[in-house]
């Protein structure tokens, strides 16, 4: 098989670390991810795909003690991780002002980062409108928002797969009241919330122990069909 000039990682070392991967609840406060790693697992983000390549998403690094501490009172599944975690991420998706087909940012996307011409332009703007209004019906800022979070959602998963890869530890957290996170991510972390709102936050770092059980999952053929 073709590599193309990269490097094939074996099939058994993949399966291990999705083996070693677990929702890590506490952290040893001790180890530090170095800025090379914690880099490295950004770059997994910004290399993720996306729905018409146009990458919905933005990620804010919490290392701040303060900033973190004022995420506890809003975030019930994160106070125990913010203490001990090496570093703290918020993954943000955009909302319909930088979505909807005819943003400012989708232009921007077409001309400035894909470098399309004019022609192309046109056809996939036209595109993506009838994708956006009659393919998937997104016709409510709740929906475009949805959208774009199930995105950053394959992000979060190649942040995470990356990390085990390298033997470092993670943790996705949804526990959090998002009205009041949106509210103190506004007046706190300077984010306009008209533009973007809060889909996770992740932890990393290296576990201060091991797993009370081992890994368990329903069979591979209670969750496939051949047909």
């Amino acid at each position: 098989m073709k590599s193309y000039g990269y490097t094939n990682i074996a099939q058994k070392d993949i399966i291990n670390a999705f083996q070693f991967r677990h929702a890590t609840k506490e952290f040893d406060p001790s180890r530090k991810l170095s800025d090379t790693d914690i880099n490295f697992i950004l770059q997994t983000a910004n290399l993720s795909p996306s729905s018409f390549g146009f990458e919905p998403w933005h990620f804010v690094v919490v290392q701040d003690p303060e900033l973190r501490e004022l995420l506890k009172p809003v975030a019930w599944g994160a106070p125990l991780k913010l203490d001990t975690a090496s570093h703290f991420v918020l993954g943000l998706s955009m909302k319909a002002p930088l979505t909807k087909w005819d943003a400012d940012y989708i232009t921007h996307m077409m001309k400035e980062v894909k470098q399309l011409p004019e022609d192309v332009i046109k056809m996939y703007s036209t595109f993506y409108k009838e994708f956006q209004e009659r393919d998937f019906d997104l016709d409510t800022d709740k929906k475009l928002f949805d959208w774009a979070s199930k995105q950053s959602y394959i992000a979060l998963g190649n942040m995470m797969t990356a990390a085990a890869l390298s033997g470092i530890d993670s943790c996705p957290i949804e526990g959090f009241h998002q009205e009041k996170a949106e509210a103190l991510l506004r007046e706190k972390f300077n984010i306009d919330t008209t533009q973007y709102g809060l889909s996770y936050m992740v932890a990393f770092g290296y576990r201060k122990e091991a797993p009370a059980r081992p890994k368990s999952r329903r069979k591979l053929s209670d969750i496939v069909s051949w047909k």
